[in-house]
């Protein structure tokens, strides 16, 4: 579908691939449209909703600056999924073995692993970047050896699902770490810092940004990309131990050559309407023409691989998801553990009040998503998960 809505309040339009925006969510792209350093304008995914400074599902160019809040915490957040050789028929009729299995494997919610240097060959791949960026921001220090093929909590999982033909998928969800999120905080601080110093007044404080040439952003720039490949690094290893653990617990599989691996949260330098920009995708994945990317729905829902059409207007981009319909607080509140158990039948995973703030009833509807945004990517793959594992 085309573009649904445009605001025109700001210095730039704001283009928004879908009618269900929330008031607060509206007013957050508002206030990024009137920052001086905008290019053109912002685009606004379907899966569109409040985040911190920033929409989540929204696509900033940005001249000569980046807004850390904008990237946000979570750097490098993303989804990999690869196909297996299996089929639905060859899985035991439980899976509560196999869910076990992995979550044995990769560890969840603030754990890491027990030692350190327990993966030498990542670690050699992210360590030497790392500690030049320790030496100018010690604060900055967190557990990132031993977290390194780990899962985290929230919307962070792991799945196993069945596409359109019955093949087997494995589909996971996560990012930086906490490594990541004390960089994303750090700068935030650091840009909120120039701004009062410059005395420059935002819409919004968390809307903070850093001047291309100010003291903090070459700093910036580098810390952000190399939590970007410890995101991607960190996939790379929780699929390596997943595919470990189910060797034990299924039939005998080969991995195929189908296998994708992409951020949804992160800042790129790419070139749109004759500008070279600093590209921030909030909650939102590259889809350029040709290229694969990853649509994940929520716990009782499908998900989808899509390929890219490369749409101009949206700076070669799509949802991440379907999106939050509602806080975590609210799902809490309104849903029970019943609720939970009735809207993710048939999907072995964890069925109890620790989870209920990722019931699918929280999210939007993966299809009416996807319907918005027709203009943007083609459905690949339909996946429908029988297994979820989540921090």
């Amino acid at each position: 579908m085309p573009i649904k809505r445009v605001i025109s309040k700001g210095r730039v339009p704001v283009k928004i691939y879908t009618e269900d925006v929330a008031e607060n969510a509206m007013k957050q792209l508002e206030n990024v449209s009137q920052l001086p350093f905008i290019h053109s304008h912002v685009a606004a995914m379907p899966d569109v909703h409040w985040g911190m400074g920033a929409t989540i599902g929204s696509v900033i160019p940005t001249l000569g600056a980046i807004i850390p809040a904008a990237v946000g915490v979570d750097i490098g957040c993303g989804m990999n999924a690869l196909r297996l050789s299996l089929r639905a028929d060859q899985l035991p009729d439980s899976l509560a073995r196999v869910r076990s299995a992995i979550e044995a494997a990769v560890p969840v919610g603030f754990d890491g692993h027990a030692e350190d240097a327990w993966c030498a060959e990542g670690l050699k791949r992210v360590a030497p970047g790392l500690k030049p960026i320790l030496d100018k921001h010690p604060k900055i220090h967190a557990r990132w050896q031993s977290q390194l093929g780990s899962l985290g909590g929230g919307n962070h999982f792991i799945e196993l699902c069945l596409d359109e033909a019955q093949q087997v998928w494995i589909m996971l969800h996560s990012g930086s770490r906490g490594i990541g999120n004390r960089i994303g905080m750090h700068f935030i601080e650091l840009a909120k810092r120039e701004m009062e110093h410059w005395k420059i007044r935002l819409p919004d404080q968390n809307l903070a940004y850093l001047p291309e040439g100010s003291k903090h952003f070459d700093d910036y720039v580098e810390a952000v990309g190399w939590a970007q490949d410890y995101a991607l690094e960190n996939r790379r290893q929780m699929m390596r131990l997943i595919i470990e653990a189910l060797r034990d617990r299924l039939p005998p599989f080969e991995t195929t050559t189908e296998a994708i691996n992409c951020h949804h949260n992160y800042v790129a330098r790419e070139h749109h309407f004759g500008k070279d920009v600093y590209l921030t995708r909030k909650g939102a994945i590259r889809a350029g023409e040709g290229e694969l990317g990853i649509i994940p729905g929520s716990m009782g829902a499908k998900s989808y691989i899509v390929r890219g059409l490369g749409n101009p207007m949206s700076f070669c981009s799509c949802s991440h998801g379907a999106g939050r319909r509602m806080s975590r607080g609210e799902a809490t509140r309104r849903f029970t553990r019943k609720d939970l158990e009735a809207q993710t039948q048939g999907v072995e995973c964890r069925k109890d009040k620790g989870v209920i703030d990722e019931i699918p009833a929280a999210y939007k509807d993966i299809d009416a998503v996807m319907a918005d945004q027709t203009d943007l990517v083609e459905v690949v793959h339909t996946l429908k998960q029988v297994l979820t594992v989540k921090g």
